[in-house]
């Protein structure tokens, strides 16, 4: 069974949002990680770089693929998270904790509070 925790807020493309304040971490959620397989490479974006929400911002390599990760929000991007550029296995280790990806200064709460509940990621990923 796959890892959905109730404290965060999750795109249909698979990211993660924990919120606190004005800002929020991102990463990708345990489920995407399964389908990835072993990841290899990670490609975050750099600091202080603005976003949209739905904005490709990260690039994700594992042994099968490619994948864009999309911002769940809009804001501004304050830190990256440099471990997992230097150990992209973290995705596959510990995708909610330390795999997280960045973390950003939102531009309008109200977008993370419009994402998946964490009971609809789970009807999305297990319907």
């Amino acid at each position: 069974m796959t890892n959905v925790p109730s404290d965060l807020r999750y795109a249909k493309s698979h990211e993660w949002v924990r919120v606190s304040g004005d800002t929020a971490v991102v990463g990708i959620t345990d489920h995407a990680q399964h389908e990835l397989t072993d990841v290899v490479f990670v490609e975050l974006p750099q600091a202080n770089r603005v976003v949209k929400a739905g904005e490709a911002c990260a690039v994700v390599e594992s042994v099968k693929t490619a994948s864009d990760i999309y911002s769940p929000v809009s804001g501004t991007i304050i830190e990256v998270n440099s471990a997992v550029a230097n150990n992209p296995s973290l995705v596959n280790t510990d995708p909610y904790g330390s795999g997280w990806f960045y973390k950003i200064k939102l531009s309008a709460a109200s977008e993370a509070a419009a994402l998946l509940d964490p009971a609809a990621y789970g009807a999305q990923i297990h319907g």
